[in-house]
């Protein structure tokens, strides 16, 4: 059997994987183990065939890997995935969906990220939360000195002034001892 290419549905355990061959007929249909899927995949299809996943949690880490080992990898959306489900979800369904929607002429593929790349992501993603969550504080510590007649005007720098005077000024109203 000469697979030309394989769509695979990542999960945290069980792989499924779905091949084709020139012919595009469906060949190769499995359930393999995280621990041994790469293997499999070594034993089972050629190098440079072309290997499919959605550009999911790990998907970036797979692909390096298997571009490493001499795999064209293919990285898709998996908005772009799903109207390629033929019927109920399932693993095999998924794998089946992505190894159809690669084949598609006018597919576009997500480009498998560096190591590098990966790590600026995830420092952009923590500042973005760190960000998120300065603001929640300021809207809650803002809505809390509300409560006590105190406001702060809608700026951090505003907030930030404001909190140092805040407390002399409660006790110079007799709001706390």
């Amino acid at each position: 059997m000469k697979l030309t290419r394989v769509g695979v549905d990542l999960a945290k355990q069980v792989f499924q994987v779905h091949g084709v061959d020139r012919a595009e007929r469906s060949v190769w249909c499995k359930r393999l183990k995280r621990n041994r899927w790469i293997e499999e995949i070594e034993q089972n299809v050629e190098a440079g065939a072309e290997i499919g996943m959605e550009a999911c949690g790990g998907a970036h880490h797979w692909g390096r890997l298997l571009q490493s080992k001499g795999y064209r990898v293919r990285l898709i959306a998996p908005q772009f995935v799903k109207p390629y489900v033929k019927s109920n979800k399932t693993d095999a369904n998924d794998a089946q969906a992505v190894c159809e929607a690669m084949s598609r002429p006018s597919m576009r593929f997500v480009a498998v990220k560096t190591i590098e790349q990966q790590d600026i992501q995830a420092v952009h993603r923590v500042r973005a939360s760190l960000i998120s969550e300065r603001v929640a504080k300021a809207n809650q510590l803002r809505g809390l000195g509300y409560e006590y007649g105190l406001v702060a005007l809608w700026e951090i720098v505003a907030l930030r002034r404001a909190v140092p005077v805040m407390r002399p000024l409660q006790k110079q109203l007799g709001i706390v001892a």
